[in-house]
Order: structure tokens, then sequence, then C-alpha cells
């Protein structure tokens, strides 16, 4: 599970993400190609087998942990070839 947590502002966060007032069409071209990237990365590490969790900077942290935390429990953990699961063996 990859987890980033998102800044409102560079991540154009849409309850509170504001352009500056100044150079607004440079700013608007500059936040654009980070949502971008982020939507690329999102879409590699998906495609590698990551599951991609995102959040923003104003969520309660807590709440945030809690969404995480019932996530990390309901993925399965994929076998790797080569390696075993702990449980009754112990260890690998």
């Amino acid at each position: 599970m990859a987890v980033f947590v998102d800044g409102c502002f560079w991540h154009s966060c849409p309850e509170h993400g504001q352009l500056p007032k100044a150079n607004r069409d440079w700013w608007r071209l500059k936040l654009r190609g980070v949502v971008r990237r982020d939507r690329d990365t999102d879409e590699q590490l998906a495609a590698s087998g990551w599951h991609v969790v995102r959040v923003w900077e104003h969520e309660d942290a807590d709440a945030a942990a809690d969404r995480i935390r019932d996530l990390v429990r309901t993925r399965p953990v994929p076998v790797r070839a080569g390696r075993r699961r702990a449980g009754a063996h112990g260890p690998t």
C-alpha cells in the first residue's frame, strides 16, 4: 500500500485549493501538471500491484488512519514466489 498525504495547494484540493492572485496562468499550468503527475504515479503504482491511497492534508488524521487501517485489513496479501506467509509454520 502506498499512502500519499497531499497538500491542498500543491495538489489542487477541490475544497481548499486556490490559485495565487499573481501569475495565475502560470500557476494554473503548474498545478495541473502536479495533478497529472499524481494520476500518472497512481497508475504506475497500481500497474505494479500497489494499492494507492491519497489523503488530503486537511483530513482528520485519526479518520484517515482508520480508513487506511480498514483498507489494509480487507486487502489480500499477495504471496510472492519463493516466500510463504507467516503462519502455523512460523515466519519465513
